[in-house]
């Protein structure tokens, strides 16, 4: 079971009208593939676009009722079933790499794993970053598995579109906050973000190769989550 990001609209990813990039590779070479999820969908699935989009948008609205106190407009985003996606697979590696990276920026006395690990929730400094009480300064790295293209400070749990409490976070703050982190630690420029990204990382990789490959792909997606006024989540 492998980690990806996408970058689209929600009414198209419950669609199930995308393909990660190892599908999409498959096809184009003419393989057949299966993919394994975590959450299986169920065998009632509903697949009509126009069904989707309305309960999507209902959701939207709810959530913004919920949100209102917190936030300076009701949330907004494209939500149409045509709407462009953008999809990359950091694996479980890369976002542990990053997420780490962030960790260990905030306790500098706990060593940084000398291995690429994709076991970010063992690491001491991942722990200690978010303990409850602790303020993180990358709250939005370390814990959401949604970014929603809205600007605000926070992150919330609260029910996704199925019903499934997840961490919520916001994708213009996530971007602020890995320009930061990269900005005090990587320093990478914009050509090392794009050679992080093509030569990606393996579980035999150093530790600092993870955390090159995961804030480059994190970086990226987050832009376009912002650009193209478009969610983005890990999808396993």
């Amino acid at each position: 079971m492998g980690l990806d990001i996408y970058v689209g609209s929600l009414t198209r990813y419950h669609a199930g009208d995308w393909e990660t990039i190892v599908q999409r590779t498959a096809r184009e070479a003419g393989m057949k593939m299966q993919t394994i999820r975590a959450n299986p969908d169920p065998p009632d699935k509903i697949t009509d676009q126009t069904v989707i989009n309305q309960a999507v948008r209902q959701w939207m609205q709810g959530l913004s009722v919920g949100l209102a106190k917190h936030i300076s407009a009701p949330l907004d985003w494209d939500e149409k079933a045509d709407a462009p996606y953008f999809t990359d697979k950091p694996d479980w590696v890369g976002y542990s790499g990053v997420i780490l990276l962030a960790a260990h920026l905030e306790h500098p006395s706990i060593p940084q794993p000398q291995a690429a690990t994709s076991h970010w929730d063992k690491d001491p400094a991942w722990q200690a970053s978010t303990e409850e009480g602790y303020h993180s300064r990358f709250g939005q790295i370390l814990t959401p598995e949604y970014w929603l293209p809205s600007d605000f400070p926070f992150t919330f749990k609260a029910p996704d579109v199925t019903g499934t409490v997840v961490t919520f976070g916001s994708s213009q703050a996530l971007l602020q906050q890995l320009t930061t982190l990269n900005n005090e630690t990587l320093n990478g420029t914009e050509e090392d973000l794009s050679l992080w990204a093509y030569e990606g990382a393996g579980s035999g990789d150093p530790f600092v190769k993870s955390a090159q490959f995961g804030i480059a792909m994190f970086i990226r997606h987050a832009r376009l989550s912002v650009e193209h006024r478009l969610p983005m989540k890990l999808d396993y």
